[in-house]
């Protein structure tokens, strides 16, 4: 072997790309095993589930501004129908990354986060930079119940995201017609939610009647290469295509810095059915999450 050959083998070898996750920090909470693992500078946040461990979301440690999942940068595909969000309710805080993009875009903006799990509040705190602005609300309760009393008090919100997805399942009770039409009663008249949901599952074809059934029509994302969709839907008549495309070109410079393209985003979206109008809808009586391990 040439010393180059060697060299180069070597390099190989010790490439940070092939070495092994560090665990950084490991934790059993009350709902889940926690898992945060580092390579060179990209740092995770990973549930560990009985089939394999998923990362949550992901940052590169050197350039925290920059979105390293594609899914995340997917979810700002929302604000093409609703540019100017003024108070926002998350269900699923991560690692925090959806919230803090927003509160720098939006310093004004109130924003209510709903995470069932304290120790993931801790964990984006301490690993992933997460902090609560005077206007963030980080709410510990679980997604339904927070929900349901909010309806109850007669709060609003012009912009809701849906984000409890492990990348393993959605918890049943926040997929079901009951569940959304809670959020519909929440939203504003312009109001919209943006759901992160399974590009593919056996569960396709019933969740998207159930969000039919809710809100009609709705736009739908799928990136080749992902294994998300994003849903975004309405209280009203969601904008023409071309109103989208003016917003993208608008919005799309302020974005630039977070890695969100989206005009490529926009070319992803639309609202064609290719699900089975005639599946069942989920209710919280029929919502057989169990289908998902076929997907």
């Amino acid at each position: 072997m040439t010393k180059a050959a060697y060299l180069l083998s070597l390099a190989l070898i010790f490439s940070p790309a092939l070495l092994a996750d560090k665990v950084i920090h490991r934790e059993k909470s009350l709902y889940r095993n926690i898992l945060v693992t580092q390579r060179a500078d990209r740092r995770c946040l990973a549930f560990s589930v009985k089939r394999q461990r998923r990362n949550q979301t992901c940052m590169n440690v050197r350039q925290p501004t920059k979105i390293v999942f594609p899914y995340v940068r997917m979810t700002f595909a929302g604000l093409l129908v609703n540019p100017k969000p003024r108070k926002v309710m998350m269900i699923g805080l991560g690692g925090g990354t959806i919230t803090t993009v927003l509160t720098e875009l939006y310093p004004d903006l109130e924003i209510d986060v709903v995470e069932v799990d304290e120790a993931v509040v801790r964990v984006a705190e301490e690993y992933f930079g997460f902090r609560a602005t005077e206007k963030t609300n980080v709410i510990v309760q679980d997604g339904r119940v927070f929900t349901r009393r909010a309806a109850l008090r007669g709060e609003t919100y012009d912009y809701i995201i849906l984000d409890a997805y492990t990348g393993d399942y959605i918890p049943e009770h926040l997929m079901t017609h009951e569940f959304l039409s809670d959020i519909r009663d929440l939203l504003t008249p312009d109001g919209i939610v943006v759901a992160n949901t399974f590009a593919l599952s056996d569960l396709y074809d019933h969740e998207s009647v159930t969000y039919a059934s809710v809100f009609g029509d709705f736009l739908n994302l799928k990136v080749p290469g992902t294994g998300n969709r994003i849903i975004v839907a309405g209280k009203g008549t969601l904008p023409e295509r071309s109103v989208l495309a003016a917003e993208a070109n608008r919005l799309g410079p302020r974005l630039e810095p977070y890695s969100v393209d989206l005009l490529n985003l926009l070319s992803y979206l639309d609202r064609n059915i290719d699900w089975d109008t005639t599946s069942r809808p989920l209710t919280d009586q029929f919502s057989p999450a169990n289908l998902l391990r076929g997907r």
